[in-house]
């Protein structure tokens, strides 16, 4: 069994890879970490697990007890936690943050985008985990980058609330987030430069940009993304184009028909729809953004790097109603 511990894991994030871990057949739990929970079970913060662990949380790490240390604090802490872990500490490091995804940032991290990456992600000790709204549009996008036919990129994309993580603000308020939709951070989102990175590390002369509107969506998990680009390629070459590039994908599907969210919610699958309408290729990407968008997608990088099966404790079913 490989011993694995989370730090910060009173958050949503933190509270995913609980859940997926306590049912990996392949992973036992070593602590379970939270300063703010210190001393609490963790079905006192995350409900949906009463009755299925007695775990409380601790406050400090005991680090040197895990195989695998799954980060899940918030954005700009990883580094300062990775840097207090005694030096003797040589196992693996997933981190849910944006602390390591840059190459200016990277250290010894490498991007834990399976579907790009995989042979990489393998022998790597430590992983960056992408970000949400990254996963979604560079599933979209992969495999007309590896062919280098990508020109300039239009994406709009809606999330789930819980995008936003649980720190109390009020775009994440119930009274204002239901029957509300906004967008926010357009053309300027922090995930187009890991979006990027991916694109030229797959296709170097690629100069065309993305411009991106995220838009808050008005239900707690989910994100689409509707994603179009100048192709001359034939609708039948676009789709065979897609569906080899992923032909041995265990999480990502090509759909005849036109995916919607219930199709993914609650799973760690993304499923992307191809069509093409006159000059313009069209591609719907669809993904849980707790699951395939963070914590699944951290259990899947923490499978292919002990060289378990892909979808160990993975094998989610969404509910259509």
């Amino acid at each position: 069994m490989i011993k694995a511990g989370i730090i910060g894991a009173a958050g949503y994030t933190g509270g995913e890879v609980l859940r997926i871990l306590l049912n990996h057949p392949f992973v036992s739990l070593s602590f379970v970490q939270s300063t703010s929970q210190a001393g609490k079970p963790v079905w006192s913060v995350h409900q949906d697990l009463l009755g299925e662990t007695d775990i409380v949380f601790c406050a400090d790490a005991p680090v040197c007890k895990a195989d695998v240390v799954f980060l899940c604090g918030g954005h700009g802490t990883a580094k300062q936690t990775v840097a207090s872990f005694p030096d003797e500490y040589d196992g693996a490091i997933i981190d849910l943050s944006n602390d390591y995804r840059l190459e200016a940032d990277a250290e010894d991290f490498v991007y834990g985008l399976v579907d790009a990456f995989r042979d990489e992600i393998a022998i790597a000790r430590h992983v960056a985990n992408p970000g949400c709204f990254a996963t979604a549009i560079q599933l979209a996008l992969l495999p007309a980058a590896a062919v280098d036919i990508l020109p300039e990129v239009h994406v709009t994309a809606i999330t789930g609330s819980t995008g936003a993580g649980q720190k109390l603000q009020e775009s994440t308020h119930f009274s204002w987030r239901d029957n509300n939709l906004s967008i926010y951070k357009a053309f300027t989102h922090q995930h187009l430069m890991e979006i990027s990175q991916t694109l030229h590390s797959l296709a170097p002369s690629w100069e065309g940009g993305i411009n991106f509107v995220p838009v808050r969506g008005d239900f707690p998990r989910g994100i689409l993304a509707s994603v179009y680009f100048d192709c001359d390629l034939s609708e039948e070459e676009a789709v065979s184009l897609y569906r080899k590039y992923y032909e041995d994908s265990r999480f990502v599907t090509v759909s005849e028909s036109n995916p919607d969210l219930k199709m993914v919610v609650g799973t760690n699958k993304a499923v992307v729809y191809v069509r093409k309408y006159g000059g313009k290729l069209h591609v719907i990407s669809i993904i849980d953004n707790l699951l395939k968008g963070a914590s699944g997608q951290a259990v899947e990088n923490m499978n292919v790097m002990f060289g378990l099966p892909q979808d160990a404790g993975l094998k989610l079913k969404a509910n259509r109603f």
